[in-house]
């Protein structure tokens, strides 16, 4: 019971405030998502664009090729000759999916039959994060919510500076395959602690300020929603850094897409 629960945590755990070593007691929440997105097991007209398993060279190398060497360059390429799971129809879903760091899609298999698989985080490039939305802002250009979408608007009517937005992010995300039971679809990816998200209670963290496993009393009041709950510190990110700062997991497919590119609020910890 719920009562039992509180009784329980109440008694035996002790909250703190969390603060960053300068004092300030507000940080940043900003949500991120698991996409469901249509791919094809082969490449064919439509579905052009790959994700990749990892390649077997990619630990000898720091960093690895960046996204535009990978694009372009024959060796490159070479490497990852072979190691594709699947092709996505549109390089802006790609480019989400690398940002979230999982996803699922619904892969239509050379049989003709289709089925949902989750494409879980398997490693990166080392190669440094940039925001594709900061590039475009830097260009004048204003990007709503959802993401996706209203990227995918812009690109349809600025073809030649797709590739550019693309590439302006260097960093590349490999994937790795993993079949999704009954209990897993009811749940998110595996986060860094290596436990499934679960929406609305699994947040990123800096690892550095908040130890996986711990449970957090999360406030946030904004244009987006007002939260005041119980979640746990399950995952990280590159952008996730400092100690008043986290990431909400909201879910997976496009409503929670649509919350989480949306959300950016001010932010209290215990």
């Amino acid at each position: 019971p719920a009562a039992a629960q509180r009784a329980w945590m109440t008694s035996r755990l002790q909250p703190y405030r969390v603060e960053s070593l300068n004092g300030p007691v507000a940080g940043q929440l900003t949500s991120y998502y698991e996409p469901l997105l249509k791919a094809s097991r082969q490449q064919g007209p439509g579905f052009e664009v790959p994700l990749y398993r990892t390649p077997a060279g990619l630990g000898s190398r720091k960093p690895w090729y960046s996204r535009q060497e990978i694009d372009t360059l024959p060796e490159a390429r070479a490497a990852l000759r072979g190691r594709e799971i699947a092709w996505l129809a549109d390089p802006v879903d790609a480019m989400s999916l690398h940002i979230q760091g999982s996803g699922r899609i619904a892969v239509l298999e050379p049989d003709g039959s289709q089925r949902v698989v989750r494409v879980a985080f398997a490693g990166t490039n080392d190669q440094p994060f940039r925001s594709p939305t900061q590039w475009l802002t830097e260009r004048g250009v204003r990007i709503g919510a959802p993401w996706t979408e209203s990227t995918k608007a812009w690109a349809a009517q600025n073809p030649q500076n797709v590739q550019p937005m693309l590439w302006s992010n260097p960093r590349y995300v490999f994937f790795r395959e993993e079949p999704l039971s009954e209990l897993d679809a009811a749940f998110g990816p595996r986060g860094a602690q290596g436990v499934a998200l679960t929406p609305g209670r699994s947040i990123a963290v800096d690892p550095g300020s908040i130890p996986y496993g711990t449970p957090v009393w999360l406030a946030s009041r904004g244009s987006v929603v007002n939260l005041q709950k119980l979640v746990f510190a399950q995952d990280t990110g590159s952008a996730i850094v400092g100690a008043v700062r986290a990431d909400y997991f909201a879910g997976t497919g496009f409503e929670a897409g649509e919350f989480a590119s949306r959300m950016n609020q001010p932010l209290q910890l215990w």
